[in-house]
């Protein structure tokens, strides 16, 4: 499943990479076209005839990556569902490693965690702000929470309490219902085409923001066990 905001030139080479990682098995692809203006939606109404797999969800405005997340989710026919950007920056390559380590453990979800950064320093520097920010309010241990390449079981993604700025804390909220969540290292790549959609303050202060918003849900998260039910 993968969010696109004005990502028209990186749409080609994804699906095209995103074949060669899974080929030989049945999969699907949903692209959900975050109300860009560049064109992505025309891309990938071409793009569909060359891959039936493509499933497109096109929005009427742009609404922000947890709405694209959850209607992604949603719309998920398959038991599992992966996660990536649009951007490149992910490696398709990994997905089949997220899969099996899904499968072998039995977790819920499978975070990955960019073991080599590919960006500048500065944006590093944010996005380690960031994730040590969140780790820390959220009672957390999640390695690289901006890292988009995620596996999960589609059934409890789909229960989520899903609110604008929480794809960043979609591990915690896994846990919060109940949930299991292990990590495994993933590639990074440089960004070939197009810009960052995040700097500063939606990188670091939002995130702030977004994380006493989780804070507060983790509290108040209804625990109990029924003993007997006659």
């Amino acid at each position: 499943m993968v969010p696109a905001y004005n990502e028209r030139e990186n749409l080609a080479p994804l699906l095209a990479e995103i074949a060669a990682a899974l080929g030989g098995r049945s999969y699907e692809v949903i692209v959900v076209d975050d109300g860009s203006t560049d064109g992505t939606f025309e891309a990938l109404q071409t793009l569909r005839q060359r891959y039936p797999q493509l499933r497109i969800i096109a929005f009427e405005r742009n609404a922000g990556q947890t709405a694209a997340f959850a209607a992604g989710f949603r719309a998920a026919r398959a038991p599992l569902v992966v996660t990536l950007d649009a951007d490149l920056q992910n490696d398709p390559a990994d997905i089949p490693k997220l899969v099996e380590t899904l499968q072998r453990t039995g977790v819920t979800a499978v975070a990955g965690y960019r073991a080599n950064r590919r960006d500048t320093s500065w944006k590093r520097l944010q996005s380690r702000i960031a994730n040590g920010v969140r780790n820390r309010l959220n009672g957390e241990v999640i390695r690289d929470t901006g890292c988009s390449l995620k596996a999960f079981r589609t059934d409890a993604v789909r229960e989520l309490p899903l609110f604008s700025g929480m794809h960043r804390f979609l591990p915690t909220l896994v846990k919060m219902q109940g949930g299991t969540v292990t990590e495994v290292p993933v590639g990074h790549r440089p960004r070939q085409h197009g810009v960052t959609k995040y700097g500063m303050w939606n990188r670091v202060w939002r995130s702030l923001v977004d994380a006493f918003a989780v804070r507060w849900m983790q509290r108040r998260a209804l625990r109990y066990r029924v003993r007997e039910e006659v």
